[in-house]
């Protein structure tokens, strides 16, 4: 809430934007339905959950009675289908390379694609790809330029795409479209299924995956001075073994989600003209800045055109809590390290900074230590004294 620490916290968002390593884009990302906003990967928790799995058989588009059989265990995601998925080498599905599935109750006609992302000992060998609503088909979407159709709400309820499955929520839904397709004759069997389930840390609400406009932080590049501190033994875990845990999750760190749509935090410094002023808008009119007197600077020179204040809107998303706090052990000290540089920090910072011992939680190791030490090395330009200095970091259950 401080008026100062508030002001470094936009100023690391403006500095890493201009940079390249902050950006806008449409990407597959962790919804929480209840609280309608995007999570982190490390704001999900995954749990054991008995669930059911459906055995759903789909005709061969131009045959009489030719079917192939799928199973899965969200049978309501089937009317967002925009292919079937098998292994080029499966044999057993070499006389349908080529061809077209029907799309049980809605009846679009789908492809047959191959890729060897399909396992052909798993499940019967034949995989429904939603690049809606599921990260991996996500990607055989992007990779066979499969069309993408998300069939929910924010709320977790099914959009029109769901048919007459408008309105109602998407577990309602699944007991329902379950009993629809036995009906029709596409139900081959149910099975009892053991499965991990995504929940929100915030809402306990299941996590649904979801293709969303949202602000992104490149990570590859900026989190690698962090992974070699700790690798070369300059900072310190104890106990030893957290160290490996660390360089997991960095080692395969993605690309970090940190805008929320949440009504408190800091407004993101973004400014959308013109008709990209609907911050849904899957376009590039807006500007990122401090103010609005210079968003309209810049839209103006950006656009061409006269835009003045009024013919802006600023996104109304904020920023991840992390996005705040990552910046917690220099700004606290001078928050106008960001704009000015470690060179010119003021005597506090350079006293206090960097620490000696960091005692914390285990379970916070990504979303608070790991982003501590990747600003540390960004905002204190690699200094060799600060290398030096930091000899241990505590983790300690």
């Amino acid at each position: 809430m401080d008026p100062a620490y508030s002001e470094s916290v936009i100023d690391a968002f403006i500095d890493l934007y201009k940079k390249g390593k902050i950006y806008r884009g449409a990407r597959m990302i962790n919804w929480d339905p209840a609280a309608k906003t995007a999570l982190s990967d490390e704001e999900v928790q995954y749990k054991e959950v008995n669930s059911k799995l459906y055995f759903v058989r789909y005709k061969i588009a131009g045959t009489e009675d030719q079917w192939l059989t799928i199973s899965t265990t969200r049978p309501e995601t089937i009317l967002g289908d925009t292919a079937i998925c098998v292994n080029p080498n499966d044999t057993r599905f070499k006389n349908l390379h080529g061809k077209q599935a029907i799309v049980p109750i809605s009846n679009r006609t789908i492809p047959i694609i191959q890729d060897e992302y399909v396992d052909m000992e798993f499940g019967t060998g034949c995989l429904k790809v939603t690049p809606a609503h599921d990260l991996n088909d996500y990607e055989l979407g992007k990779k066979h330029k499969l069309e993408t159709l998300d069939i929910l709400n924010d709320d977790g309820t099914l959009n029109a795409l769901g048919l007459h499955y408008n309105g109602k929520d998407r577990f309602e839904v699944r007991k329902a479209i379950a009993a629809e397709l036995d009906e029709l004759g596409y139900m081959v069997k149910v099975e009892d299924h053991i499965n991990k389930v995504g929940y929100s840390e915030r809402t306990s609400a299941v996590i649904e995956p979801k293709l969303s406009l949202q602000w992104f932080v490149d990570m590859k590049d900026l989190s690698k001075p962090a992974l070699d501190a700790v690798m070369n033994g300059d900072i310190k875990f104890y106990p030893d073994n957290l160290k490996n845990t660390y360089r997991h999750w960095m080692e395969n760190i993605k690309d970090w989600c940190i805008s929320r749509q949440l009504w408190w935090g800091h407004q993101i410094p973004a400014w959308y003209y013109g008709e990209g002023s609907d911050v849904a808008a899957a376009d590039r009119e807006y500007v990122v800045a401090k103010t609005i007197e210079e968003a309209v600077k810049l839209a103006s020179e950006k656009s061409g055109r006269t835009i003045t204040a009024a013919d802006l809107k600023q996104d109304e998303d904020v920023l991840d809590t992390w996005f705040s706090s990552w910046l917690w052990p220099t700004s606290v000290f001078d928050p106008s390290i960001v704009k000015n540089g470690f060179a010119n920090a003021n005597a506090d910072l350079k006293y206090y900074y960097p620490t000696n011992d960091l005692v914390t939680a285990p379970e916070i190791m990504f979303f608070w230590v790991a982003r501590m030490i990747i600003s540390g090395y960004e905002y204190t330009e690699n200094c060799l004294s600060r290398m030096s200095i930091i000899p241990e970091l505590f983790a300690i259950n």
